[in-house]
């Protein structure tokens, strides 16, 4: 009798048929599987109908069906023979597996694929964690998160309770003959997902990369925006500092003159001294004993020079440095020190330019040793010391240019009682403004000339209005003479002249110094009882030589008598008529302005 238990080999899971192709048959021979297979698997009791359909209904426990599934629809079309005729053992697609390794080798269809590993990723510092992808099943199910509890969970047959065989997830149920489909609520339900696993699907639809979630590369996002705006801000600060700091740095080199200190090489401190008849010898012997005059008067003032003559405190000077001050004016004295003393007019004469000034309280004076002029040769190196335009303490140096020059000086007032006559040494160091009354030094230290005046190539004046400059004319005061009248003026008060007792025609343009027909006054022009009138010159006579020196003009022959102190005899050479004559006289006195 049927028990409705199908009596051929039993169909494995992996044996399923391919759609659309007919079943291939085998030997009725049992299989390993089924010889192996418990009599009581509850596996067993599903099986494939072997009876044909006779066109009636048959019993649910015939057709291995659950007592409880719904009969077959009344219009269903009848099975056809093939399906009809008992089922024959159907030969496996793949030969067992000996390994047993899913799909193909056991454990069985009843047993869930070993899953996948899927660890939850663990976040970076800052990153967001993306969402749970949700995967899917083998039928393209998806599958609920990780985290997600199960709508409902298979329950799992007990050992005396009969369940369906199932297949594991992502393959489909086992091949058995068609039949009627089981309600919903009589379906296998799908294992619950692992909250830690996702189920292993090796055909399932294609999982999502696992990548990190986020906007497609290229995207323009405000995370983008914000990084490029930080990134201009910093680039902005990383500029203002780099400027601060390469401004600090240039400014560090401007002054410094680099980032390290360079240090040149330099020739040690000398002590040792300067040979004393070079010019550093002469000014360090010279220096302390000239003076800064500095005069200043109710009218004008004025800047000159002296030096000390002697340890009383008496300097000499040039008449038109200390005139400013006239009779109420006052004179300060600077020496070389930079000390001061007030100083005081002793005695002064226009005629010779030549002043002597005394200073009182003062200790510790050098005088400055005096020369002699008649030993000076032309190209002798001197060295002239003053305060030109009140620059105290000024050296220069030149050589004696000439001897001899008969120069004129002042006459401001017209009368000529302020021309000064003077047989000056010549000489090409710088003599300025301000040097008036200083000394000129030969290479002993010794004074030779007191340094007087210039010639100026625009008559004395500059555009400005000032005084010019040297062009390297200077004119100096032939010591013998200044100590002669530097003696008078200290013992006396007032300086003697020479004189030969004539009247000159000062507006005769020929060669020499013709005698005037008159005198000033109306007095006669050859003083009675005079020098001249006793040597027997007459008013018209042209002087041409003074001791055999050439006379051109009536100044020049001042200059000349000038040289010489009262009472010295003179041989002078003169023209009478057209006649030429000579004669000798001794120079008379009169007292100087």
């Amino acid at each position: 009798m049927e028990d409705g238990k199908s009596t051929g080999p039993k169909a494995k899971w992996w044996s399923r048929p391919t759609p659309g192709r007919t079943p291939r048959t085998a030997p009725d021979e049992p299989s390993p599987a089924e010889e192996t297979a418990p009599a009581t698997d509850p596996a067993a009791t599903t099986a494939v109908p072997a009876a044909a359909d006779d066109g009636g209904s048959r019993s649910a426990a015939a057709e291995g069906h659950p007592a409880d599934a719904p009969p077959r629809p009344a219009d269903a079309p009848p099975r056809s023979a093939e399906a009809a005729a008992p089922a024959r053992p159907m030969t496996p697609l793949h030969e067992p597996d000996q390994y047993s390794t899913p799909p193909y080798g056991g454990p069985g269809p009843w047993a869930p694929a070993p899953p996948v590993q899927r660890p939850v990723p663990t976040p970076a510092h800052g990153t967001p964690v993306p969402p749970p992808y949700a995967g899917t099943n083998g039928g393209g199910i998806p599958a609920p998160p990780a985290h997600a509890a199960p709508a409902h969970a298979a329950p799992v047959p007990g050992p005396s309770q009969a369940a369906p065989a199932q297949a594991p997830a992502g393959f489909a149920p086992p091949p058995h003959v068609p039949q009627q489909a089981p309600s919903p609520s009589q379906q296998p339900q799908p294992p619950a997902p692992s909250t830690q696993w996702l189920q292993y699907d090796p055909w399932g639809a294609p999982r999502r990369p696992l990548t990190t979630p986020g906007p497609p590369l290229g995207a323009d996002t405000g995370r983008r925006k914000s990084r490029r705006g930080s990134l201009l801000i910093g680039a902005v600060l990383l500029a203002l500092v780099a400027g601060g700091i390469g401004g600090g740095i240039g400014a560090y080199i401007e002054r410094n003159g680099g980032l390290t200190r360079v240090e040149l090489p330099q020739t040690g401190r000398s002590t040792g001294g300067r040979a004393p008849d070079s010019v550093a010898g002469i000014a360090a012997s010279a220096l302390p004993s000239v003076v800064t005059l500095h005069v200043t008067g109710t009218t004008e003032s004025g800047t000159g020079t002296g030096f000390v003559l002697d340890r009383s405190g008496h300097i000499l000077t040039n008449n038109h440095v200390v005139a400013p001050a006239g009779r109420g004016g006052e004179i300060t004295v600077t020496f070389s020190g930079g000390e001061t003393a007030r100083g005081e007019v002793v005695g002064k004469d226009s005629g010779y330019d030549l002043a002597v000034v005394k200073v009182t309280g003062v200790s510790g004076l050098k005088p400055l040793p005096l020369g002699n002029s008649d030993n000076v040769q032309v190209g002798d190196p001197v060295v002239a010391i003053g305060a030109p335009f009140d620059l105290s303490n000024t050296v220069t140096s030149g050589i004696i240019s000439a001897k001899d020059r008969p120069i004129t000086a002042g006459g401001e007032k017209g009368d000529g009682s302020d021309i000064s006559y003077v047989d000056a040494l010549q000489t090409d160091a710088p003599i300025n403004p301000g040097n008036s009354g200083g000394p000129l030094v030969d290479t002993d230290a010794h004074v030779i000339g007191i340094n007087s005046a210039i010639r100026a190539a625009d008559s004395g004046a500059s555009e400005e209005g000032g005084q010019a400059g040297s062009i390297g004319l200077g004119f100096a005061i032939p010591i013998n003479q200044g100590k002669r009248v530097a003696e008078e003026l200290i013992n006396t008060g007032k300086a003697t002249h020479p004189v030969i007792g004539v009247t000159l025609d000062m507006k005769y343009t020929g060669d020499g110094a013709r005698v005037g027909s008159k005198g000033a006054d109306g007095k006669p022009a050859v003083t009675p009882g005079g020098p001249g009138a006793k040597a027997g010159i007459r008013p018209g006579d042209v002087i041409t030589e003074v001791d055999g020196r050439r006379v051109h003009s009536g100044e020049e022959l001042i200059v000349k008598i000038r040289a010489h102190r009262p009472g010295d005899r003179l041989d002078l050479a003169l023209t009478r008529g057209g006649k030429d004559l000579s004669i000798s006289l001794t120079l008379g006195s009169a007292s100087g302005t």
